[in-house]
């Protein structure tokens, strides 16, 4: 058995072993790495070369501006303004969810965080407005799948910086093209989605008497992987919404760093953690209280399996592999194979980690004639698609959130809906996009 071989049976072990409660992938892999290099005869700081310091960079200041900008009321506030624009109208109520979970993501927020939030809301709407909980919750997911693209969110992020790092030869206009492909699919899965709802009944026509009062919009457990440790003195809590000078300059932040980082092509990571120290010492708030939002566990996830890819590439495993799923003959076919296998893995493994170790099979597909933009989005919304089912943090989230006594209906409709999106999610995300 070559290294190469076994490096790919260890990684299909980790991956198993994320079924176990407690077991930590990010730092398993980091473990991994270590042990597989020294059987390997690869060097320790050689491995330890392949760690990202640019990701860390990248999320940790993209996760820092949002933290500032949950921490002194600026997101409470933008989530208000927006349940007092739609009144009673129930289309727009139902809305609601999907707008929020995209405003989130787009602004860097990570998907589980988005999901503690944005669930909630969705299952507090179609609670109170006789909405279906399944209609109410695919729809807020959905719309944190459609802004996960953005510049500044994780995916937008991992998947520019990954196709720089692969060879990947991405156009000027990739990070644009990639917002607009996650927002086109969550608008099409939104609109399918209230027309059905609308025919079944799952969607009241008309206008309620009273708009709907929410409490506790942040009041979800988050992803336990993004649980972070801090001064005690300093845990982060969400803020009421604080004064105009404090949500104008947070909104002018936050703006700054999508203007600079997209139009100017500067390093949004270090923007972010700019901003956000700029926030931390205008707004005065507490010196530990923004870096103990930031998710550690994430950042270690990202950090533990890059670090184990990188080692993976340097002993062949991925070519080996991109060999054995390549169609002969035809490279789109081969992104089709390897959509379904990110559609089903992601299914019950974290889609980020799914994503970050299905990117290195693409390059050969790249070589052989398939367009880069549409291959690195038809493999990026296979693996986030299949995320609505109860079997992962999302589901627990969202059955968490709702009433009791829907908790078991939900879960059976949620795990159809899951079933149904492994079979369907991957081929439509292949026909939309392999060919951009």
């Amino acid at each position: 058995m070559t290294m190469a071989v076994l490096s790919i049976i260890v990684l299909v072990a980790l991956f198993v072993a994320t079924l176990r409660p407690g077991f930590d992938l990010g730092l398993a892999a980091l473990s991994a790495a270590f042990l597989l290099g020294l059987a390997a005869g690869v060097p320790a700081n050689e491995v330890t070369g392949f760690f990202p310091a640019d990701f860390f960079v990248l999320i940790v200041g993209v996760t820092a501006l949002f933290a500032a900008a949950q921490l002194n009321g600026t997101l409470d506030w933008l989530l208000d303004l927006l349940l007092r624009l739609v009144g009673g109208r129930l289309l727009l109520v139902a809305l609601v969810p999907f707008v929020v979970g995209a405003v989130l993501t787009a602004v860097g927020t990570l998907p589980a965080a988005a999901t503690a939030i944005v669930a909630p809301i969705a299952l507090g709407l179609a609670a109170r407005y006789g909405i279906s909980p399944l209609l109410a919750a695919v729809l807020g997911v959905t719309g944190i799948i459609s802004g996960l693209l953005s510049p500044l969110a994780v995916y937008g992020v991992t998947a520019r910086e990954l196709s720089t790092k692969l060879g990947i030869d991405l156009p000027g206009s990739a990070p644009v093209t990639f917002l607009l492909g996650g927002l086109l699919t969550g608008l099409a899965v939104c609109v399918a989605c209230l027309l059905v709802g609308s025919r079944t009944g799952a969607l009241p026509r008309g206008r309620a008497t009273a708009p709907a009062r929410l409490t506790g919009l942040t009041g979800a457990s988050p992803d336990p992987q993004d649980a972070t440790t801090g001064p005690s003195d300093d845990t982060a809590v969400p803020a009421a919404p604080g004064s105009r000078k404090a949500r104008a300059l947070t909104v002018f932040s936050l703006l700054a760093v999508v203007a600079l980082s997209v139009g100017f092509d500067m390093n949004v990571g270090y923007l972010g953690l700019t901003a956000a120290m700029i926030l931390q010492l205008v707004l005065g708030l507490k010196p530990g209280a923004i870096v103990s939002m930031i998710p550690w566990g994430v950042v270690l996830l990202i950090g533990g399996l890059l670090t184990y890819v990188g080692l993976m590439q340097h002993l062949g495993a991925f070519k080996q592999i991109s060999d054995l799923l390549q169609v002969e003959g035809s490279t789109a076919l081969s992104l089709l194979v390897l959509c379904y296998i990110a559609g089903v893995t992601s299914f019950a493994a974290s889609s980020i980690a799914v994503f970050v170790t299905a990117m290195p099979l693409l390059p050969p597909l790249v070589a052989g004639g398939l367009s880069p933009v549409g291959g690195v989005l038809a493999l990026a919304l296979a693996s986030v698609l299949v995320d609505i089912n109860p079997l992962g943090i999302t589901g627990g989230l969202i059955l968490g959130a709702a009433e009791p006594s829907a908790r078991p209906r939900l879960f059976r409709q949620l795990l159809t809906y899951g079933v149904i999106s492994i079979f369907v999610a991957p081929l439509l995300a292949w026909l939309a996009f392999a060919w951009w």
